[in-house]
């Protein structure tokens, strides 16, 4: 059983089409809490293995978390909707279920755009889910703006050359709720926390 102690940390993966079939019996085995799988990229990509690792997570206990990649110069209504079908169609939310928003390109759109896009779509998500989505992103690309007024959704910061829990945290946020920190052969993650913390995070069907 996992531990709610505030000192815990949670080892996570994330995962998208590039690792195909993922073995997530053996990921549990190995320690791995949560994870995010890739459902969707801008407004009509789907991810042809999300509703399988949707699934597979669920099935070993697994915090399961869906994330969307950004398309920054289209709409971000579009791509949000787009995204919860997609959830939709694979099963839905559950208790403690997590999402995120994946912004790391700017598809050569100024930064102000770029924040203005990211800003509509986790508010948009958050409306219709209850959800506060993470933001995945990087220090040197939220540094150039692209961050911009999302200081209020929790960090989840790819930062893969620092040691595991000493990422270096961009403006706007003050501090990280997750860390990429390795990227083979598989994309690593930690939480500060239990279960219990990360879940409350999550959906709550109340």
């Amino acid at each position: 059983m996992y531990s709610d102690r505030d000192d815990r940390v949670l080892h996570g993966i994330d995962v998208s089409n590039w690792q195909k079939s993922v073995d997530w019996a053996q990921h549990a085995r190995r320690g791995v809490a949560f994870a995010f799988a890739k459902a969707t990229e801008g407004g009509d990509w789907t991810d042809r293995w999300f509703a399988r690792n949707w699934d597979r997570m669920r099935e070993n206990w697994i915090v399961c978390g869906a994330y969307h990649f950004a398309r920054p110069k289209g709409d971000p209504e579009e791509q949000a909707r787009h995204f919860l079908r997609t959830i939709r169609a694979a099963g839905g939310l559950r208790r403690g279920d997590l999402i995120a928003l994946d912004l790391e390109t700017s598809d050569g759109a100024k930064p102000g755009r770029v924040a203005r896009f990211a800003r509509y779509w986790c508010g948009f998500v958050e409306r219709r889910t209850g959800i506060r989505p993470f933001v995945y992103t990087y220090q040197h690309f939220a540094e150039k703006g692209h961050c911009a007024g999302l200081g209020e959704y929790p960090l989840w910061i790819a930062s893969p050359h620092r040691d595991p829990g000493r990422p270096v945290v961009p403006p706007p946020w003050r501090d990280w709720t997750i860390h990429q920190y390795a990227s083979r052969p598989v994309d690593r993650n930690l939480f500060r926390g239990g279960r219990k913390r990360l879940t409350r995070m999550g959906y709550d069907p109340r």
